[in-house]
């Protein structure tokens, strides 16, 4: 059932959207003609094979293939569905979503994540000139101060302080007409038990903004500074916040994850705030809980390896150990950052700088290497039973290992320290029966070697053809019927356009929206692919004579093959006829 007012809306945004806008916000451009080339931001390359063609609407990417309009562009740079990229674009346009009707209890439901929203973002506003335009804040400054957080990197986080008084945020929220039930909901505050009233969650801290992917305030950390407890403080669970769904700092480094290709998962918000102040910009932080598997769903959304930072003392490494066993049956690569001498990553950047921790990142450990170094050096091997817990705890990572060859340098390795004849390491690893764990990895784009024929750039030239002349698509009919079109996204791109035009309908970039991806994908690299110098009538007779030689070819191949069947059954009248047919299409096969 048609909804024209959510038409009209689409419409609308697609009218005042400029694609060449959106992609400049993310990808550095250089004009070439009556296009526009950059290093594409969904893999990573050197030499720009993503171009734009604004005048059509489309951008095309011809390493990793990636294509589609404005609307698709947003979807995969910022990781949300289609329609959510309209949505977000119309916000940013300030074009309001069409009403729909809907249940008293969705009204109220969404009126409270409002509200709850506005007031986390009027907390975090409190908190931040707290810090920076007040007296109170001067213990705050020196903290961040003695940490090496720069001011820019204050004002990038939107960094704050919450004053020692019992009730400064709640007495000046209420004054400000926000309702109790308010403060309550979203955690700032808690109800006193004796004397009624509220009092502050917060006080007396320097306070972390946190975030969703969308950069919307969802809750705080506080940091003590002193030696109270508890030295951390989080927003208790609510409407807004879940921990083991969130990741402190996605909405900054999710950008820098896909262009690097890894995240960095580190254990604390300080932590993260210090590797992105050093220029690492890759950079997580889970939320004072262990890293659960909806955290490595999300970061392989954009990059498909992770490596962990955690503490280097023992806690630290415990926790690596309860991640990487999170992580190892997910399909993503996964390295180990080893930070020296007990440190965390705070600390070693203070004490060495930005450029040391960079190496660190590039010395990463596999998996496997980590695992096998952590084993052994927790392990007493001179004994039997040593020998057997080691050998056992090396089971997991050892069966993950996909190549062959790699695998079996470790049986090697791990056979030698352990000092067992490396069948013993073989057979276990044979017996050895991991539990099923559903995977959650999700694909990213990849640049890809994609084959491409004579055959395909003359199917993209008719499509181009066709996209600026509705006409072509009867001509190319006389020549070749679209079910012989052999692509399949071309044939469906050809259907799609010949459907167009029996209804006179206009094709553009938002009623092509309805391709598949590959489709869509394939769509846009036939417009935005440059013809090299060729005449477009000429190109295009050309390519006709290219998808007219492919269609007879199958139809030779098809009435030759019946044509055999028929004569090993012995039905000789059938076998002549298709015989003729096959020198009808031979004879006019030498004519084309």
């Amino acid at each position: 059932m048609r909804n024209e007012a959510m038409e009209a809306f689409v419409e609308r945004v697609s009218e005042q959207t400029d694609i060449l806008r959106i992609v400049q916000g993310y990808v550095p451009l250089k004009r070439r003609g009556n296009r526009y080339w950059g290093c594409c931001p969904f893999h990573q390359e050197k030499t720009a094979s993503f171009s734009v063609l604004p005048d059509k609407g489309f951008f095309y990417c011809f390493g990793c293939h990636a294509g589609g309009n404005a609307f698709k562009f947003i979807s995969l740079i910022e990781n949300i569905s289609y329609f959510d990229a309209i949505k977000l674009q119309a916000e940013k346009l300030g074009i309001p979503l069409p009403e729909r009707k809907r249940s008293p209890q969705e009204v109220a439901r969404e009126r409270e994540i409002q509200d709850l929203r506005k007031v986390n973002e009027l907390a975090r506003d409190f908190f931040h000139n707290c810090l920076t335009m007040t007296h109170m804040g001067e213990r705050g400054k020196a903290y961040f101060a003695g940490r090496g957080i720069r001011q820019e990197t204050i004002e990038e986080f939107q960094l704050g302080y919450a004053p020692p008084a019992w009730d400064k945020l709640s007495t000046a929220f209420l004054k400000r007409g926000i309702k109790q039930e308010f403060l309550l909901a979203s955690g700032l505050c808690a109800e006193r038990k004796q004397g009624g009233g509220l009092y502050d969650r917060f006080r007396g801290r320097v306070i972390i903004p946190i975030a969703d992917e969308r950069g919307r305030v969802v809750g705080f950390g506080g940091r003590v500074l002193d030696d109270s407890t508890p030295k951390y403080l989080n927003t208790p669970e609510t409407v807004l916040f879940n921990k083991r769904k969130l990741l402190f700092g996605l909405d900054r480094s999710h950008r820098a994850i896909q262009q690097e290709g890894r995240a960095i998962v580190v254990e604390g918000y300080m932590d993260a705030i210090s590797v992105f102040d050093a220029g690492v910009h890759n950079v997580v932080a889970s939320l004072g809980t262990a890293f659960t598997p909806e955290h490595a769903k999300k970061l392989l959304h954009y990059a498909p390896e992770i490596c962990f930072c955690y503490d280097s003392d023992e806690a630290g490494q415990k926790a690596t150990i309860r991640a990487l066993t999170i992580v190892r049956d997910t399909g993503a690569r996964v390295r180990v950052i080893v930070v020296p001498d007990g440190k965390d990553p705070d600390e070693f950047i203070r004490k060495h700088g930005a450029d040391a921790f960079r190496a660190l990142v590039e010395k990463a450990l596999p998996l496997v290497e980590y695992r096998l170094r952590y084993v052994l050096s927790h392990t007493n091997y001179d004994t039997l039973d040593g020998k057997v817990k080691a050998l056992h705890e090396m089971m997991p990572v050892l069966a993950g290992i996909r190549e062959a060859a790699v695998r079996s340098e470790y049986e090697r390795r791990l056979a030698q320290t352990l000092m067992l004849d490396e069948g013993i390491v073989r057979s276990e690893l044979r017996h050895y029966r991991p539990e099923a764990v559903e995977a959650v990895r999700q694909p990213i784009r990849k640049a890809v070697a994609k084959a491409d024929t004579a055959l395909r750039k003359a199917g993209r030239l008719v499509i181009r053809m066709a996209w600026q002349d509705a006409a072509v698509i009867a001509h190319l009919e006389t020549i070749v019927p679209l079910e012989g079109i052999r692509d399949p996204a071309q044939r469906e791109i050809l259907t799609f356009l010949k459907a167009a035009a029996e209804e006179g309908r206009p094709v553009d970039d938002i009623s092509a929206a309805t391709l598949s991806d590959e489709a869509a994908a394939e769509l846009s690299r036939s417009l935005v692919e440059d013809l090299g110098g060729r005449d477009e009538t000429e190109a295009y007779d050309d390519s006709l004579r290219v998808l007219r030689k492919a269609y007879l070819n199958a139809l030779y191949t098809e009435h030759s093959r019946k044509a055999n069947e028929y004569a090993q059954n012995g039905q000789h009248e059938a076998c002549l006829q298709e015989l003729n047919e096959v020198n009808k299409i031979k004879h006019e096969m030498d004519e084309w």
